[in-house]
């Protein structure tokens, strides 16, 4: 061999260790040494290089990774140890209860936490420090062979920095910016866009052209090690250490913890801060640390007994939509409610959901029989958000709204500026109930213990048809008490909680009182400008235009209320029985981090009531609002907080945890 090809082949050799190395400290470490100029000129000329001389061209070259292998079919892999999957918990109850079976074996465990991430789980073999095999879970015994593929993902590497055999596993995933290129271009060319990153990712490895898989910019985590005993090692963090040394790219958010509480608080802060990764995960992984404690629990028949994984409640699940009902609110509007089959949605049973209104049916062509995707919109309901069509057996039955009301039977009708449907009849059992609990509610006039139910019992028994109603029940003390179900306690706490509502504010009542357009802030804006129900009552058409907030529509309600005599003797009526009708203005402590500042409530708080939160805000001089904008000042983050967050931080609002909002009252 010449002198100038040995010099040839040693450049080659030479190109293939930078750009392999620049590649690892690029994806592995996030730490790049060189530019990507300089990385593309050297890449470019490596590929030069092998077109001229193939025959020094290897198999850990980075050339590989960019495609161009067609295999006819995907051959069967079988794993010498099994890929078994995990068994999962749900909630906080069930992860104690793992921990408690844990302890019975292992006194005072120490567990190591893994972000779960939401891809396709794979199996690396090296031979002498070469990748010879990539292959799918399968079913845990039979995988496939993957490898043309494997090869094209750039954190993988090609070659590792010691000669040994090992089998390394972990997840392909797709980065959340490569899914929504990869779909946009999609979209463009006319075709199905992915669900969501996992199923692209799925989509990607089982491609028979490996150019297919290298496009689309696929990653991995790598996070165990079978027979890590092999290799000199005790614990699975040291395990995790090794991969790393080895050149593998493992997930940097892996803390090893002391109990049950530790564990409980890695999980608290993941739930809230998985939507600020770059990537999915949809669960926090739980294993023992200690190799010996994982051998001396051992497996069961489909589940190690050392680990298990918490999953994440479902943002968003698919079920049978069995049903449509329609149901009659307190102003007579009539609307169509999703009867589910039974699913859990971020930590709640769903049976049932409004569908809103006939055009909302519609324009989604909802049909009875449909498999319908479930979201929860606002933080807080759930709501049908879509069809799978694809699902259709032929059997589902189209959407036809009713045109009489299903309670008393009265022709409905429908504004030509709305979408919803009214039953207009002032003697309609359904709207009498849907009025007395709204009266009764937390918002309105706060009555503790009239569930639904309780109040459309007592409807029916005669002693509840009018709001004034709630005020005369004492002097069925003695029969309500021989009711089933109540006593002489639950009857009493009813009747004091009753009393209590008298010396409400008066925004309360006028919320309660069902006013059409009048609802919680625009009560307490009337009963704040107005002070007393006596001048609300007397204000004018223009009076109530002058209100700030306070518009044709919602001015035109009130004093057509105001007109309607029997509106008027309830009212009345309430003044007599001592119910207060003024304005309890309730003094401000000024708080320099609140006061002139709008804030926005997002996610789930833990430790205080949303209404308890804005009422705080309120009271140190703050406001609050439902919506985002340049305008807000400071958004509070719960669990789950949803779009507004992210919103926030686009436009570089303060954000404030819960624990922030609270430290700062």
């Amino acid at each position: 061999m010449s002198m100038v090809i040995i010099m040839i082949q040693d450049h080659i050799d030479e190109l293939v260790e930078l750009l392999n190395r620049a590649s690892y400290e690029y994806h592995t470490l996030d730490k790049p040494t060189i530019t990507d100029q300089e990385y593309d000129s050297y890449l470019r000329e490596l590929i030069n290089l092998e077109e001229k001389y193939p025959e020094f061209k290897r198999a850990d070259s980075p050339t590989v990774r960019v495609g161009g292998e067609v295999i006819e079919g995907f051959n069967k892999v079988i794993h010498e140890v099994p890929m078994l999957s995990l068994s999962n918990v749900f909630n906080e109850s069930e992860i104690i209860a793992f921990d408690e079976r844990v302890k019975k074996e292992i006194p005072n465990p120490k567990y190591v936490c893994e972000l779960k991430i939401d891809g396709l789980s794979v199996s690396l073999l090296y031979k002498q420090g070469k990748l010879v095999r990539g292959a799918t879970r399968g079913d845990g015994v039979t995988g496939e062979d993957i490898t043309h593929n494997v090869k094209t993902i750039k954190n993988i590497p090609l070659s590792l920095p010691e000669p040994i055999d090992i089998e390394i596993r972990g997840e392909i995933y797709m980065p959340k910016a490569s899914f929504l290129s990869l779909n946009e271009e999609r979209k463009r060319n006319g075709m199905d866009l992915f669900a969501n990153p996992r199923n692209a990712a799925a989509g990607s490895v089982r491609q028979l052209d490996s150019k297919i898989a290298a496009s689309r910019n696929l990653s991995s985590f790598l996070y165990h090690l079978p027979n890590a005993e092999q290799y000199g090692l005790h614990s699975h963090y040291e395990s995790l250490e090794f991969m790393k040394k080895l050149g593998f790219t493992v997930n940097p958010n892996i803390r090893k913890v002391n109990g049950i509480e530790e564990l409980l608080l890695f999980i608290e802060a993941w739930t809230k801060n998985r939507e600020n990764l770059p990537y999915e995960i949809d669960g926090i992984v739980i294993k023992l640390d200690d190799l010996n404690t994982q051998r001396k629990l051992g497996f069961t028949a489909k589940y190690p007994r050392w680990a298990t994984a918490y999953k994440f409640p479902a943002m968003e699940v698919y079920t049978k939509l069995r049903d449509i009902k329609f149901s009659v609110g307190r102003t007579g509007q009539v609307t169509p409610n999703a009867i589910l089959e039974p699913v859990i949605l971020a930590g709640s049973t769903i049976s049932k959901t409004t569908l809103h209104n006939e055009e909302y049916v519609t324009l989604r062509d909802i049909r009875i029989g449909d498999i319908v995707s479930i979201k929860k919109a606002g933080d807080v309901i759930p709501e049908v958000v879509g069809v799978l069509e694809e699902r259709r057996t032929g059997n589902e039955i189209p959407f036809e709204m009713i045109k009489n009301c299903p309670i008393c039977g009265s022709v409905l009708t429908k504004k030509e500026t709305e979408a919803a449907y009214y039953c207009k009849n002032p003697h309609c059992d359904a709207k009498k109930i849907e009025g007395l609990i709204h009266y009764a509610s937390r918002d309105a006039m706060n009555i503790e213990g009239f569930g639904d139910n309780i109040v459309e019992d007592f409807y029916n028994m005669g002693y509840l048809k009018s709001i004034s109603d709630y005020y005369t029940l004492y002097q069925y003390k003695e029969e309500l008490m021989e009711l089933e179900g109540f006593g002489s306690k639950s009857i009493q706490n009813l009747l004091d909680s009753i009393e209590e509502s008298k010396f409400n504010s008066l925004e309360r009542l006028l919320f309660a009182l069902g006013i059409r357009y009048v609802g919680k802030k625009t009560g307490k804006i009337l009963a704040d400008y107005f002070k007393s129900m006596d001048q609300l009552e007397a204000a004018s058409y223009e009076e109530l235009l002058e209100v700030h907030d306070i518009g044709e529509t919602i001015a035109e309600s009130i004093v057509n209320y105001f007109e309607e005599p029997q509106n008027k003797e309830l009212i009345n009526t309430l003044r007599k029985i001592g119910v207060n009708m003024c304005y309890e203005e309730k003094e401000i402590r000024e708080n320099v981090q609140f006061v002139g500042k709008t804030f926005v409530l997002t996610g789930t708080l833990e430790n205080i009531k949303r209404e308890e939160a804005k009422e705080k805000i309120e009271l140190l001089g703050g406001k609050t609002s439902s919506t985002v904008s340049s305008k807000t000042d400071v958004v509070i983050v719960g669990v789950n907080p949803g779009s507004k967050f992210d919103k926030a931080r686009e436009l570089g609002i303060t954000i404030w945890t819960e624990q922030e909002f609270l430290e700062n009252m």
